[in-house]
């Protein structure tokens, strides 16, 4: 089992599913708890059409998907300062259009479909040097303002009208966020796929919820309970054969029902 840890693509995946695991779950946190769970599913569809496109012209696929995430994260904001009442309106209408746009790249690139449909769901394994500087560069980047803001995030995601009062830049911070989200999801993509990076956000911090009893302790269990499921997922993956994106997010999964059924007697 242990001979995995030798092998260059073995590496490679390993450092770049932990730092992803260190980054998804902080910002998850702050999406969970601010209503907005979805952006995750709605920022990495549209971030698919990016990859898409770059297949397409044949450019840096994830370089795109990533340029496509940013413009996807500032319309969703714009769109919900627009729609302040319905603010779920912004992830709806973004959604469709990312599916849309990326239904219409495949047809002008049938050859190219093969490739694209892998980032549905992860391939891990083919980490270059080039996603995991890409990687390590927007790690640095997310634990940079989350360490920075940590208490100007805080108050903004129990109390946003009281951030605005005490003269936070309100309007800044939601978009950073959304911004830092978006940074994350075009690099998890090809660790764990479109179709499960949501879970990467959530499911973490779903667990971390349930046994801890102030945030803090939450922030900092929600990145474990993440690191674990993708240091065991991927040795498990690796040794077994088995799809890496899809072991981690069961093991998230099983985490979650295992920590539900003992939740009444265990409270951190």
């Amino acid at each position: 089992m242990w001979d995995i840890f030798t092998f260059p693509f073995f590496q490679r995946a390993l450092i770049g599913g932990l730092l992803i695991g260190g980054m998804a779950p902080l910002l998850g946190m702050f999406l969970v708890l601010r209503r907005l769970s979805m952006i995750g599913d709605t920022i990495s569809h549209v971030s698919i059409a990016g990859i898409a496109l770059g297949f397409l012209i044949n450019v840096y696929p994830v370089g795109v998907g990533l340029v496509f995430s940013l413009l996807a994260a500032i319309a969703i904001e714009r769109l919900r300062s627009a729609y302040r009442t319905y603010a779920e309106l912004s992830i709806a209408i973004i959604m469709s259009g990312g599916v849309a746009l990326a239904t219409f790249l495949f047809t002008l690139g049938q050859g190219f479909n093969i490739n694209v449909t892998s980032y549905f769901f992860g391939s891990i394994y083919s980490l270059d040097m080039l996603d995991l500087y890409t990687i390590l560069g927007v790690s640095i980047v997310v634990l940079g303002v989350i360490a920075t803001h940590t208490k100007e995030y805080f108050l903004l995601t129990f109390d946003e009208d009281a951030a605005s009062v005490g003269g936070l830049p309100v309007r800044a911070l939601n978009l950073t966020l959304t911004v830092l989200t978006a940074l994350v999801i075009s690099v998890a993509i090809k660790i764990v796929g479109a179709l499960l990076v949501s879970a990467l956000i959530t499911i973490p911090v779903a667990c971390s919820l349930l046994v801890a009893k102030s945030f803090k302790r939450s922030l900092i269990l929600a990145v474990v309970f993440s690191e674990i499921a993708v240091l065991f997922g991927l040795i498990g993956a690796g040794t077994f054969n088995l799809a890496p994106g899809a072991s981690i997010v069961l093991l998230l999964i099983a985490m979650l029902i295992g920590l539900l059924m003992l939740k009444k007697g265990f409270r951190l």
